[in-house]
């Protein structure tokens, strides 16, 4: 099943009002100019003319947006999953810790310390809010995952007020959409946009019910495009400075021709309210991941199985680069796509499928939704040469997560072994032995030196590098031993920057290493 564009009727108005909006948009500026020169004492009425004129087209077009947009907006109310839990009653342990005298007897006396009730208890999560709009006469809504995440009853309100009991449809919550139901004919869906046509400094509309505030529209405009502020798994968020507060979750982003391009997620707040950033999904991605939700209730992903890394201006000037010019292979799972493919280490992919890859999320976006089991041509830059490889895509496991590995005690309290002081570098490092891998949580498999001692204000220091973190590579040389070590920092440059692969636990990534840094 797809998303469906409404009725012509339910939207004739919107065709009308394009040429208002139109006019509108270029007056504003008029307007403010005109207001500025009209040369008029301040306390005597300003003629209407042209200018002031299209600026109250403008005011009507925002009428018109939020008088079609409105009816297919919800307010959501949930309550969360009952649980067992003990207590209910008062707690007459905490009654008396509120009395210092009280706690210092029963520490002296611990027989004495009354006891809890420890009957177990039903107890309902309060109740949570948040918004959704509708977005096909069937009744299917689209909301954040988080909105309704572990949601044991699922209550939508429509504009006009009536109220039903919603069924969860599916979640995606790497992307943090959700796709909910109500039975009831005549409903009125927004038209969805596409996102990706969407420009910085475009004017946009916020709606929901912040604060429980239903019905509520704030105005905007498109602050950045690819924003990734680390909330969920999978983001490419638009952001804007349209008034987004807690409740908006789940509602939509709306264009000046009254169509959902985005679904407000988050805040960057310091004061826990609006604070003029705010991110929305893109309605392309979240269109992809509601039409596999409701086709089979789930989605699902391909993936290579690959850790990446965005070639920033250092990694680019080393590699002989533009910034952001593909995305650089930091590590590769075992027995996934990318192994199976030849992919190694180090090596940037330029290219998939036909496509450009213009950076960590983009590549993200590319891969998430090929075709699993289908295979694919892939170009990749690899020691200073373009090579082409073919990829088959597999299914991303549900379960996929990396976990880095316990820090330990520093290497050398465990056993004397040979190491070599790289002075220019400010470090010490030794072999890697099977004692030191399984202290610091390094595979069988892995090989390099790892790091003894950094002189915190030495290169190594200056750059990140830490005890306990292995060296894999120095350039495109891999590093086995410290002969290998040696020998690659012989021909090393630390003015112009070296590149070094370094692993943490179960991560890795490049680092340049630049004598200048600070």
């Amino acid at each position: 099943m797809k998303f469906r564009t409404p009725d012509s009727q339910l939207r004739q108005g919107s065709s009308n009002a394009l040429s208002v909006w139109a006019m509108a948009v270029s007056g504003l500026c008029l307007a403010i100019a005109a207001a500025i020169t009209i040369g008029q004492d301040r306390g005597t009425p300003i003629s209407p003319n042209q200018e002031i004129l299209s600026a109250q087209d403008l005011s009507t077009a925002f009428r018109t947006i939020a008088k079609e947009t409105f009816p297919g907006i919800v307010a959501i109310e949930t309550r969360g999953i009952a649980v067992e839990s003990t207590g209910g009653g008062l707690n007459l342990e905490d009654f008396f810790k509120s009395d210092p005298q009280f706690e210092k007897f029963f520490k002296q006396n611990p027989n004495l310390r009354p006891k809890s009730d420890s009957q177990p208890k039903r107890k309902v999560v309060p109740q949570g809010q948040g918004s959704g709009f509708i977005i096909d006469t069937e009744g299917h809504i689209l909301t954040n995952n988080h909105v309704v995440e572990d949601a044991e009853l699922i209550t939508v309100r429509l504009s006009d007020g009536r109220e039903y009991e919603a069924k969860l449809i599916g979640t995606d919550p790497r992307s943090d959409v959700a796709v909910i139901k109500i039975e009831e004919e005549g409903l009125e869906p927004i038209p969805l946009g596409n996102s990706d046509e969407t420009q910085v400094g475009d004017i946009v509309l916020a709606f929901g019910s912040p604060f429980g505030l239903e019905l509520t529209m704030t105005q905007g405009i498109i602050s950045a495009k690819g924003r990734g502020p680390g909330i969920n798994e999978r983001e490419d968020y638009l952001q804007t400075d349209a008034a987004i507060n807690p409740g908006n979750s789940g509602g939509p982003l709306v264009n000046l021709r009254g169509e959902i391009i985005g679904i407000n997620t988050a805040i960057s707040s310091r004061s826990g309210g609006y604070d003029g950033v705010g991110f929305s999904i893109p309605i392309n991605m979240a269109k992809w991941a509601a039409d596999q939700i409701m086709e089979s209730g789930s989605v699902r992903r391909a993936y290579i199985g690959v850790v990446i890394q965005p070639i920033n201006n250092a990694l680019a000037n080393q590699l002989g680069l533009h910034v952001n010019e593909g995305a650089i292979v930091s590590q590769i799972i075992p027995n996934s796509p990318s192994d199976k493919a030849g992919l190694e280490t180090g090596d940037v992919i330029l290219n998939l499928n036909g496509r450009s890859v213009g950076g960590t999320r983009e590549l993200q976006g590319i891969v998430e939704q090929l075709s699993v089991d289908k295979s694919y041509p892939m170009e990749v830059f690899r020691n200073g040469k373009k090579k082409k490889l073919t990829i088959t895509m597999a299914e991303m496991p549900s379960t996929l997560s990396l976990t880095s590995g316990d820090e330990g005690d520093s290497p050398e309290r465990q056993e004397e072994t040979e190491s070599y002081n790289a002075e220019s570098l400010g470090l010490n490092v030794q072999d890697l032995t099977d004692d030191l891998a399984e202290q610091f949580g390094y595979p069988e498999s892995a090989s390099g030196v790892i790091i003894s001692s950094v002189e915190a204000d030495g290169v190594a220091g200056r750059n990140g590098l830490q005890v306990g973190e292995l060296i894999e590579k120095v350039g495109q040389k891999k590093i086995g031993s410290l002969e290998d070590f040696q020998a690659a920092m012989k021909d090393a440059d630390l003015d112009k920057g070296v590149l070094m692969l370094v692993r943490r636990g179960n991560f890795t990534r490049f680092l340049v290493i630049k004598s200048d840094a600070r």
